[in-house]
């Protein structure tokens, strides 16, 4: 198994990449109703917490996608993501599996774990910058 540790960085990379490409079909369901209606059944209207937290969501899931300004990216979008389980979900019930509250639960400890850890091995703040993050 410690042989395996020389793979963290591409790991790292891969988690950021899949959690973003699943976190920003949230996102186009919610804004756009794409790939099928957003779950509370109608889109957001304008300026409402709904339609800034997609917003939020359909601009910086993107750039952590492919890695830039990752540790901020990421960093703001646990803390949404906070907001959005205490705020919309944990009134709903106590349970996370009850209130529909597990996916925001989990992207919020993965942001949280990618705004610590960084791009990985793939990502543009470490083409550009020469960093990790």
């Amino acid at each position: 198994m410690q042989s395996w540790e020389k793979y963290t960085p591409q790991m790292l990379s891969i988690l950021r990449i899949v959690t973003c490409l699943i976190f920003i079909l949230h996102a186009t369901q919610k804004l756009w109703g794409f790939p099928g209606p957003p779950a509370s059944g109608k889109l957001p209207d304008a300026m409402t917490l709904s339609w800034f937290a997609a917003m939020i969501e359909i601009t910086l899931g993107p750039l952590l996608l492919v890695g830039i300004f990752t540790r901020w990216c990421a960093f703001i979008l646990s803390g949404e993501m906070a907001f959005a389980y205490w705020i919309g979900h944990f009134p709903r019930n106590f349970w996370p599996i009850l209130n529909q509250g597990d996916a925001a639960i989990l992207y919020c400890f993965i942001f949280l774990f990618i705004a610590c850890a960084g791009v990985g091995a793939w990502g543009l703040d470490r083409s550009l910058r020469g960093t990790g993050g």
